[in-house]
């Protein structure tokens, strides 16, 4: 799809970090508004060797915990160890959280004695543009070295831990775009001064949003809903919400695809097991053409071909291309171009309530598998308050339950409930935001769409 055009010049640095996905996919959705494109503070072109090795040792150790959390007896309690490091704590009572903590006070010690990130925020400098960090580290490094541009701070789950604001939030020049009432209210907690912080929503991909009148976005729904309630037990009931929020009285008479469920592995790949027991559970309901089944193996070619020999040995590589598919892309922009695209055909996705939690926007209804650290656990509770998702059953008996649910017509109201209670315009809002002075915009939100 070809981006729109910026009619209001805004235009940023747009900085993330190459660790996982969920950093990267949140930064995907601005590019249209980034300047040279999308830079990652760990691989960008001319990074000194220092910086890289200290990134690639937080890199190779974040990715090292998430895989051992799977090893038999030993690994969910070493994760669980690392886990409260970084956890999230309790919201209530409500009380001064602004002391920082040990991740905060190491992420700074390394800024101040290893000049980590000095060469790159120098870089941006000699172009002050906003700078949009999608990781709170080069936000933290910006503000030390003196960025002369506004300094902004995207958070990327529903909730975020004290290591997103830096030791001294009341002295801070540090923006934030929060993506939740909840973060908010966070940020707030933790010491961030109240005009420092934007209730956006998280960014959203615009080819699969539309443009904000998100005519595009309804429309697919609206075949979505076809697929999710074919006893019409939920459209029936409720015509007037669906109208009210999609602005049509009746559905399509068909659906223009397939009932697709999409499963998605996270960074780590750590449910690809998971992903192939639903494979096996659905063979029957694939073969008679009942539902397509698309596999998300992201960037790693391992779970391409994992996912591969399931298809092989199950019998089924008559249907692949046609009622199963396999997502791999050989970069991340490559895979989430590929991902955003089979979004606007899937009715159900599949994933860990990781970022992917803010997608359930797009009336895209979740099925939730378990999460992994204390983030994930507050995204999981996060859908399930708003509706618009449920926890797995046994993924073995996927052929029985799933479309138990189905029938109900309980899918077809999350996805009305993803699409009216989940922020949809986060894209446009910070867009607006960089476009305009920040002095003459409200915080929290209250002059934006949320």
């Amino acid at each position: 799809m070809t981006l729109p055009k910026n009619k209001n010049k805004a235009h940023a640095w747009v900085v993330s970090v190459d660790m996982g996905y969920g950093h990267q996919r949140a930064a995907y959705p601005l590019r249209h508004i980034a300047h040279n494109g999308i830079l990652n503070a760990n691989t960008y072109p001319g990074i000194p060797h220092e910086d890289r090795k200290i990134w690639k040792t937080t890199r190779r150790f974040y990715e090292f915990i998430s895989r051992f959390k799977q090893v038999p007896l030993i690994g969910n309690e070493i994760f669980e160890l690392y886990d409260t490091v970084q956890s999230i704590p309790a919201f209530y009572p409500k009380r001064d959280l602004s002391e920082p903590t040990f991740q905060v006070k190491q992420v700074m010690s390394l800024i101040r004695k290893s000049h980590w990130g000095e060469h790159l925020i120098a870089k941006l400098a000699k172009k002050p543009l906003p700078l949009i960090c999608t990781f709170f580290a080069p936000a933290f490094m910006a503000e030390y070295y003196q960025y002369p541009g506004d300094i902004y701070c995207l958070a990327t789950d529903t909730d975020i831990s004290r290591a997103w604001v830096p030791q001294y939030p009341a002295r801070s020049r540090i923006k934030y775009f929060a993506p939740t009432y909840r973060v908010a209210d966070r940020l707030r907690l933790y010491g961030v001064r109240q005009h420092n912080i934007f209730l956006t929503g998280f960014p959203l991909p615009i080819e699969n949003t539309g443009p904000p009148d998100l005519q595009r976005l309804k429309r697919d729904i609206l075949y979505r809903l076809v697929n999710l309630d074919p006893k019409r037990r939920y459209v029936v009931r409720h015509s007037e919400e669906i109208h009210e929020h999609l602005g049509y009285r009746q559905l399509p008479r068909h659906a223009m695809h397939p009932l697709m469920l999409t499963f998605a592995v996270g960074g780590a790949g750590a449910q690809r097991d998971t992903a192939v027991m639903v494979l096996r559970s659905l063979r029957q309901r694939i073969v008679q053409h009942q539902i397509s089944y698309t596999m998300v193996a992201g960037i790693h070619n391992e779970v391409s071909k994992y996912f591969r020999d399931a298809v092989r040995d199950l019998g089924l590589l008559g249907e692949l291309g046609k009622h199963i598919h396999i997502i791999f892309a050989n970069s991340k922009n490559e895979y989430f171009a590929k991902f955003n695209e089979a979004l606007r055909t899937t009715d159900i996705l599949w994933s860990k309530p990781s970022e992917l939690s803010f997608y359930t926007a797009l009336g895209i209804p979740l099925i939730i598998a378990p999460p992994i650290g204390s983030q994930e656990r507050f995204n999981r509770k996060w859908v399930e308050s708003i509706g618009s998702g449920g926890f797995q059953e046994d993924p073995e008996y996927a052929h029985e339950w799933l479309f138990d649910w189905i029938r109900s017509g309980w899918l077809a109201e999350a996805a009305i409930q993803g699409f009216v209670e989940a922020p949809k315009f986060g894209t446009f809002n910070i867009a607006k935001i960089i476009s305009e002075k920040p002095s003459e915009m409200k915080a929290m939100g209250t002059v934006l769409p949320y």
